[in-house]
Formats: structure tokens, sequence, C-alpha cells
């Protein structure tokens, strides 16, 4: 395992995107949302879902603090609730 599931816990976002997250966290359908997440005809293995997931909301985090108006809210936090969920799946596989 990579320290991936380390670099999610040092992660400073904003709590209410947390809540949502975990909130969501319940719902979350591997086989569907990730695919549709990372744009992949298959589910990646969990590493490298959640090295292409954190890539992702990097991206999405810097578009949130400039202020862009593209920012989607609702995809922060389906992208959150896939990390959270592909850690999960890291730990319980260690």
């Amino acid at each position: 395992m990579s320290d991936l599931p380390s670099m999610l816990q040092e992660l400073r976002r904003p709590r209410l995107l947390i809540r949502a997250a975990r909130a969501g966290l319940a719902e979350y359908n591997r086989n569907r949302d990730l695919k549709r997440l990372v744009r992949a005809n298959a589910v990646p293995d969990p590493d490298r879902a959640l090295s292409i997931l954190m890539e992702e909301e990097e991206r999405i985090e810097a578009t949130r603090r400039t202020g862009d108006a593209s920012y989607s809210f609702t995809r922060h936090i389906e992208v959150l609730i896939a990390m959270m969920a592909e850690v999960r799946l890291l730990r319980s596989c260690a």
C-alpha cells in the first residue's frame, strides 16, 4: 500500500465539504460512481483510483479557491466521497 491514505488525511478542506462527503459514503457504489468519476470503462484498482481522484480533487480545490465560476460543489463532494471510500477499501485489503 502506498502513502496515498496518509496524504488524504493531511488534506484540509472546509468542514461542510467533509461532512457532506461523509454523509454520502453510505450511498457510494464503486462500480457505478468510480467509473463515472475517473472517466473510465473499467474500475481501476484502489491505489490507481485514489491517485486519479486525488489529482482531480486538487484541480477542483484550486478552482474553488480562485472563485472560478466553473467550480462544482457537487462534483467536489462526489470526488471526496470516492476518495474516502477508496481509502477504506485499501485499509480493508491491508
